[in-house]
């Protein structure tokens, strides 16, 4: 019985440290989230990441977006996700369907559609990847079309209806689906 409790509490503590630790930097400019206190990085914002009961049929790595719940649900399987804290679009900019990761970017560079700098003609043309830009630490690019699952430089926003249609979440946690999640996983936004 008691080898059966410390097994249970090993398995217990090795998935809470695969959830919670980040990965060593990637890249450059990582060390401006890594550079946070250890009582900051855990306590932050990503606090809102954690393994959730999930009963489904969508296979391991199939993302699952619920606009309605503002949580995105990586699916682990055996009935349980990874859900993360999002923002999503903004009334008139809200999108539901299916589709595939096709590209994933550290630090990526932005561009503004045509139909957003109509809209926000204040935007800049381009912007080069790194702390300031609103695409955040890192960006995984759904089909052709324009919106992207990727992290934020505003993390107050994250919880709030507030995009142009891209999903976001804090820098934290883009950096930990980016890391969990390949290239041809299905994303189901609902």
């Amino acid at each position: 019985m008691s080898l059966r409790f410390l097994a249970g509490g090993a398995c217990a503590v090795a998935l809470l440290a695969s959830v919670c630790v980040m990965p060593a930097a990637a890249h450059p400019y990582d060390q401006y989230i890594r550079g946070r206190s250890f009582f900051g990085a855990m306590f932050g914002p990503s606090i809102a990441r954690m393994v959730v009961s999930y009963p489904t049929n969508q296979k391991t790595g199939t993302i699952v977006i619920s606009t309605a719940q503002r949580r995105l649900y990586l699916v682990l399987g055996n009935g349980q996700a990874l859900s993360y804290a999002i923002a999503v679009g903004a009334a008139g900019y809200a999108w539901s369907g299916v589709n595939q990761v096709t590209d994933k970017r550290e630090w990526p560079d932005w561009t503004p559609p045509g139909e957003m700098v109509q809209r926000r003609p204040d935007l800049p043309r381009h912007m080069a990847g790194g702390p300031d830009n609103p695409m955040g630490a890192r960006a995984i690019y759904l089909g052709s079309s324009l919106y992207r699952i990727h992290g934020s430089n505003d993390p107050d926003k994250i919880g709030q209806a507030v995009s142009s249609g891209c999903i976001r979440l804090t820098n934290q946690d883009v950096i930990d689906l980016y890391n969990r999640v390949q290239i041809g996983a299905t994303v189901i936004v609902q």
